[in-house]
């Protein structure tokens, strides 16, 4: 642990010096805001409580505009309208709990992956039709349009009746009135929804283990390089471990 640790310092003094220009270059005229465009509806990723934007993602990425000496500027957008509008430069950057997948990166860049998820099965407190990710085939199932839910599940469970929602609320509602059996999506937010509402469990098999990303416009690669150094910059020191902790109980890792 400590010899990771002094690797991550050791590259973050090098960054400073090596990707200086990256900096300068992502602030250009500090206090040009960096625009960040991102679906305020899964939480703890990202949401709104009491009428305020908030969540891991909107924590981090307000430490690294504070990095980079450049406010961030919030764009509310449907997940699905992320990437288009990120390659249309809508925004800057788009950072909504987006897995990094091969099919992403031909259209645009990712910086490095900040924090593991997955996705989960959910099924309402007292299902015992359903007990393993192999058990949804020929179930209804809900989830979230323009995720990789959709894809994946279509391809690994073939026998599935999907229920493609526009929200994240919506996928877990189908669930808890009956309406769906179950349904697929990120680990963060079943584990959160778990918590602060209940009804619902998560099954313990994981279907996938993924990363993510915040996703970057292909023709800014110095913004990618400065973003990618603030992250190792907070990581080392300490700034991303306290963001973890507030936000991820050891249940959701």
């Amino acid at each position: 642990m400590n010899t990771r640790r002094t690797l991550v310092c050791v590259a973050a003094a090098a960054l400073s010096g090596l990707a200086l220009f990256g900096f300068a270059g992502a602030a250009q005229a500090q206090g040009e805001p960096l625009r960040v465009a991102t679906d305020a509806t899964f939480p703890p990723m990202e949401f709104v409580e009491n009428g305020k934007r908030t969540g891991f993602d909107v924590e981090l990425v307000e430490a690294i505009g504070k990095t980079l000496g450049r406010k961030i500027e919030w764009i509310d957008i449907d997940f699905k309208g992320l990437v288009p509008g990120l390659i249309s430069k809508r925004f800057d950057m788009a950072v909504s709990g987006i897995y990094i997948t091969d099919e992403r990166k031909k259209v645009v860049d990712f910086t490095v992956p900040y924090y593991a998820g997955g996705l989960v099965v959910m099924v309402k407190e007292g299902n015992t039709a359903i007990k393993t990710p192999a058990d949804i085939n020929g179930k209804k199932v809900s989830v979230q349009v323009g995720t990789k839910s959709v894809s994946y599940t279509k391809e690994k469970f073939p026998q599935v009746q999907l229920m493609e929602v526009e929200k994240n609320q919506e996928m877990f509602n189908l669930v808890d009135i009956g309406r769906a059996d179950a349904a697929v999506t990120g680990k963060p937010a079943a584990y959160q929804y778990v918590r602060t509402r209940g009804g619902l469990k998560v099954l313990p098999e994981q279907i996938t283990t993924e990363e993510y990303g915040m996703a970057i416009r292909k023709d800014t690669p110095e913004l990618t390089k400065a973003v990618n150094g603030a992250i190792e910059k907070l990581k080392a020191d300490g700034t991303y471990d306290q963001i973890v902790k507030k936000w991820f109980s050891t249940a959701a890792k």
